[in-house]
């Protein structure tokens, strides 16, 4: 769903995760389902530099984006590893995997007619992120924003049966999108209704491993609670 819109150190920051809470922890030919590929640029780099057996399905309906993607992966013969569909994730046959990784769409706003509507995440930011976790996946990471009501992501997974196994933080400026007016004043009203935490132009991101309760040995909600809402 988010297409070629990434922010650089956004981008960056998924790849990373990636690698870190993904990539890196496949021991076997593991497979992997992406939601919102986008023009594909984190999964490929993490690739180009990690060693993978396995399958990663992404899901993107942006048709541009999407054919970006696909000219990349076969620039660098990565088509064994990464496929993408051009269809919704939700309205798919859910395809089976270890991992479920996202970068969900996560702007607030009261309607999606803002700049660039397929970042519109809901009316609290989170709608996407939270609609994720209830796919059932053993092992979810997505992208969480610290101004997209970040504690009822928490706590979905909870009640789906998730506990944080792991996570990393990047402080972010608001960019074009987040600073459109309609959007700022509503994630201002957000934040009045303690939906919504920020400090001046900045906010914080965290890359976020949802694990199910009975393959996870630690739970670092409380942290990662106490991060998000501490701007």
């Amino acid at each position: 769903m988010k297409d070629i819109f990434f922010c650089p150190e956004e981008s960056n920051f998924y790849s990373n995760c990636l690698e870190n809470f993904v990539l890196r922890d496949c021991r076997n030919s593991e497979s992997v389902v992406e939601f919102g590929s986008g023009d594909g640029s984190p999964v490929i780099n993490s690739l180009l530099k990690n060693k993978f057996d396995g399958l990663i399905q992404g899901f993107e309906l942006n048709t541009s984006a999407w054919k970006a993607a696909n000219l990349t992966i076969d620039e660098y013969n990565l088509a064994n590893k990464y496929m993408i569909h051009n269809s919704c994730l939700f309205k798919s046959s859910k395809p089976k995997a270890k991992y479920l990784v996202a970068n969900p769409p996560y702007l607030p706003a009261p309607d999606p007619d803002i700049y660039m509507p397929l970042l519109f995440g809901g009316t609290d930011g989170a709608t996407v992120t939270n609609e994720l976790l209830s796919l059932d996946y053993d092992n979810v990471l997505v992208l969480v924003s610290s101004f997209s009501n970040p504690k009822s992501t928490i706590n979905q997974a909870k009640d789906n049966g998730y506990l944080v196994k792991s996570f990393m933080v990047l402080p972010l400026k608001f960019g074009y999108y987040s600073s459109e007016p309609k959007v700022k004043n509503y994630i201002e009203y957000l934040r009045r209704n303690q939906m919504a935490f920020y400090s001046g132009d900045y906010y914080f991101l965290a890359g976020v491993l949802f694990q199910k309760q009975q393959e996870c040995t630690v739970d670092l909600s409380n942290e990662l609670a106490q991060v998000m809402t501490s701007l």
